[in-house]
């Protein structure tokens, strides 16, 4: 099956980036990858253009800046979405930050590098890829805070269950099952809040009691309903209160496993003063996202949610690696490493 194929395809990619190095990688992705693929990913580097492109933009510097580079997937499935077939693909980096990125200092320190990513496949490769690297937190790790952090920041973990790399064809009625559940919470759930107030969403018809919410660095995770609402929902509701959600590019479903993505997945107008210590600007943002949820029984029970924070923050007036690169000790906290 191309399913089962293109997700294989990933998986190998992924293992094989440990033994690859900045003069090599332009091999691994010829034998994965279009020569004109399209390639949106995160602030400062966002869009690329073709394979070359994304070789010496993006390959070349993370695996000169992490010599011994591991991908380690955790969730991986794929499904069709409008016709076009994709693969989803979760988990971290990890590696030594030996030398500078993206104008980051490098610490010296093993360093995880959340990611989400997915990938539409033409042929037999990659056309397209969205994907979404955590870079606000690789900073906090290099010792930078540009913004408080409403939640505890960790390195997240990959599903409870250890069952998030699907490289065989999972039941369709699973996968439907998944399906239906992800989007009556989208689009029934999450777009009440202007009726019903955040108390009264009816969430606890979607999601476990003590579901997991492996946010972003500069919101973090949270558990359970009450954790959620009180540190992401809430304050995020408060900011964007007519934030429109569910503008998807792709929104998959394999077993257990739901995702989604946009490029913008959320719009909104930044209105309500104090998320992540700023004050409103009245800017109306677009918020680069990828969602990944794991269905347990007739709930959600784990979501791991990736938000471009740099592009998001630079929407509402700051602009981290300006700072970064005029004045770094105004975003430098006490005692980093």
């Amino acid at each position: 099956m191309p399913g089962t194929d293109h997700k294989q395809s990933i998986h190998e990619f992924s293992t094989t980036v440990h033994e690859t190095t900045p003069d090599d990688v332009e091999d691994l992705l010829a034998e994965h990858v279009h020569d004109d693929v399209e390639w949106h990913g995160p602030a400062p580097i966002d869009g690329l253009d073709g394979r070359d492109a994304l070789a010496t933009e993006f390959w070349e510097p993370l695996l000169s800046s992490f010599p011994d580079l591991e991908k380690n997937d955790y969730v991986l499935f794929a499904d069709e979405f409008e016709g076009d077939e994709w693969v989803c693909a979760t988990g971290n980096l990890v590696g030594t930050f030996a030398e500078d990125w993206l104008d980051i200092p490098a610490t010296g320190h093993a360093t995880w590098l959340r990611y989400g990513e997915f990938h539409r496949f033409e042929d037999g490769r990659i056309a397209e890829t969205r994907t979404i690297v955590d870079v606000l937190d690789l900073l906090r790790q290099a010792g930078y805070r540009p913004v408080p952090s409403l939640a505890p920041e960790v390195v997240i973990p990959g599903p409870t269950t250890q069952d998030g790399v699907l490289l065989d064809e999972q039941d369709e009625t699973a996968s439907r099952k998944t399906m239906d559940l992800v989007e009556g919470m989208l689009f029934d759930g999450l777009n009440s809040y202007e009726e019903q107030g955040l108390e009264n969403m009816g969430m606890e018809e979607y999601w476990h009691e003590d579901f997991m919410w492996y946010g972003p660095a500069g919101i973090g995770s949270t558990r359970g309903i009450d954790g959620f609402q009180e540190f992401h929902q809430g304050p995020f509701l408060e900011a964007f209160p007519d934030r429109e959600v569910g503008h998807h590019d792709a929104r998959l479903a394999e077993g257990p496993y739901c995702a989604s993505t946009g490029w913008p997945a959320v719009v909104g107008t930044h209105l309500g003063d104090g998320w992540l210590g700023l004050p409103a600007t009245g800017n109306h943002v677009d918020m680069r996202v990828i969602d990944v949820w794991r269905r347990e029984g007739d709930l959600l029970a784990e979501n791991w949610v990736f938000i471009d924070m740099i592009d998001l923050l630079d929407q509402i007036g700051v602009d981290v690696f300006e700072r970064l690169r005029t004045n770094p000790s105004s975003i430098q906290r006490s005692g980093s490493p």
